[in-house]
């Protein structure tokens, strides 16, 4: 950690020095990553497909084929309670109204409502059929869909900023410093296409060279673009109206613009497509690269006769987007998808302060900041900043220790709040304190140790619920691994 660290083609994933099990973990949570970031935008790319239908060309499609089976439901329940509570169903959201009627309108077999998101498999199977295609074809569409993506992008900069009404900013955080760590946290799937890049580093001509400046100046692109089109939105539209699938064009349609919002609606189906386009492409690659090392069946890694792309690995993948994405909401996976790519992500930054130096290392280079005390001034300060502005992490009012049931029941409801409420923040602290003793100790490398702390916390932003999930998935990825991968993997042999 102390010399230079080279990028190189990936023909394999497993680090020199680095455990297997470990290889395996970082593989399957990009798995996770790319399916659910995929499901997600696979569900949003229906909204804008759908809207463009309807408002577009005059097609209906049937409420109970357009969404999930989960949105569905708790629409109709939400009704349901807002009749028994006498309240108007006027004060609900059109979305949920609509939702409801999904509920009701739906066909059923043995009391089973079929509700299901049709489009998204129409998306997830022409992108398949393109990934196999080949990598050409798969460039040459990609970059057509971006290109009508940045056209639209600066259109609706350009139109939208001359309906920006400064009210809908005041107050600009309503939910003040912790909501907007929670939505960083909740976005964070909007850039996992960066990382995706890397995997088609064989596919390069000069990968040493490209990826990282391409990794980087897209980076810093896309932020910005990102944080205009958010203040965009805003301030046309009250953020409290924003929670739909195709925010872009609903904000248009809000403000009466209807002949805008067809225009949106018709590149976002493009622009959705190619964000699509990147994520599945990616997915392949990285099973094909685990199959290399024994991580997988070889089947994963073998390449079509004639178009010379992972065709199996493809076909997997589309299956693995294709049926979920029918039924899961949207909400829940842009959360399941953001928690696995900070996993990720910590674990590649972790993994740098395993590597042996290497003096001779070309290309991109990770800089050496010797961390002993810095870290241990960065953790102090976090505990700092905790203290001032999140003192409720630390708050246990309320709780004594009784064997009354009416007071064991306090201290149960006070244990449940501090367990999803404090109890990821203090095993971040934990963590950190631990991270800093080893720097000291180790003279680890500073970057490497920010970037992993910094996942690390918008983890911790992310509720327990996803944690528990996320680590139910991480569960079933080891015992795959101990039955398969740690006897075939290259590495331990």
């Amino acid at each position: 950690n102390q010399g230079a660290t080279s990028v190189s083609a990936p023909v394999s994933i497993t680090a020199t020095g680095s455990p297997p099990v470990i290889t395996w973990i970082i593989g399957w949570n990009l798995v996770f990553e790319y399916a659910i970031g995929n499901i997600t935008v696979a569900i949003s790319w229906s909204d804008y497909f759908t809207n463009l239908l309807e408002k577009g060309l005059g097609i209906n499609v049937p409420d109970n084929w357009e969404m999930d089976y989960l949105t569905a439901s708790r629409a109709y329940q939400t009704v349901q309670e807002t009749i028994a509570a006498g309240t108007p169903l006027s004060s609900l959201d059109a979305n949920i109204i609509k939702a409801a009627n999904a509920w009701t309108s739906a066909p059923q077999i043995g009391g089973l409502h079929l509700i299901a998101d049709l489009p998204t498999l129409l998306i997830t199977f022409l992108i398949t059929i393109l990934i196999i295609r080949g990598i050409k074809e798969t460039k040459t569409a990609s970059n057509i869909m971006v290109a009508v993506k940045l056209i639209v992008v600066a259109f609706v900069i350009i139109i939208g900023a001359g309906y920006i009404n400064t009210a809908n900013w005041t107050p600009f955080a309503p939910n003040g410093y912790g909501s907007i760590l929670k939505g960083v946290s909740a976005v964070f799937f909007a850039y996992i296409g960066f990382d995706a890049i890397s995997t088609t580093a064989e596919e390069c001509k000069n990968p040493q060279k490209d990826l990282p400046r391409a990794m980087i100046f897209s980076l810093i692109l896309c932020t910005i673009i990102y944080v205009v089109i958010v203040l965009i939105m805003t301030g046309m539209v009250s953020y409290k109206e924003l929670n739909v699938g195709d925010p872009l064009a609903f904000v248009f349609g809000r403000i009466g613009l209807d002949w805008v919002e067809r225009i949106v609606a018709v590149s976002a189906v493009f622009a959705m497509a190619s964000v699509f386009l990147v994520f599945q492409l990616g997915q392949p690659r990285i099973w094909m690269a685990m199959s290399r090392d024994g991580l997988l069946p070889a089947k994963f890694s073998e390449l079509h006769k004639k178009f010379k792309t992972p065709a199996f690995s493809s076909i997997v993948a589309g299956f693995l987007v294709a049926i979920p994405s029918l039924f899961m909401n949207l909400t829940e996976v842009t959360d399941l998808c953001s928690i696995g790519t900070l996993f990720a992500f910590a674990l590649v930054s972790g993994g740098i302060l395993l590597l042996e130096p290497d003096p001779t290392a070309t290309g991109f280079k990770v800089p050496y900041i010797n961390g002993k005390y810095l870290v241990s001034l960065l953790c102090i300060a976090t505990l700092v900043v905790f203290v001032m502005y999140r003192p409720d992490i630390f708050t246990f009012e309320g709780y004594k220790l009784s064997l009354k049931p009416s007071e064991i029941a306090d201290n149960m409801a006070t244990f449940k709040h501090f367990f999803n409420h404090s109890v990821l923040y203090w095993l971040f602290l934990i963590v950190f304190s631990i991270v800093s003793y080893f720097s000291f100790l180790k003279n680890w490398s500073l970057l490497p140790v920010i970037g992993m702390m910094i996942n690390l916390y918008l983890m911790t932003e992310l509720g327990v619920t996803n944690w528990i999930r996320f680590l139910i998935w991480c569960a079933i990825g080891l015992v795959i691994y101990f039955i398969y991968g740690f006897k075939k993997s290259k590495l331990a042999v």
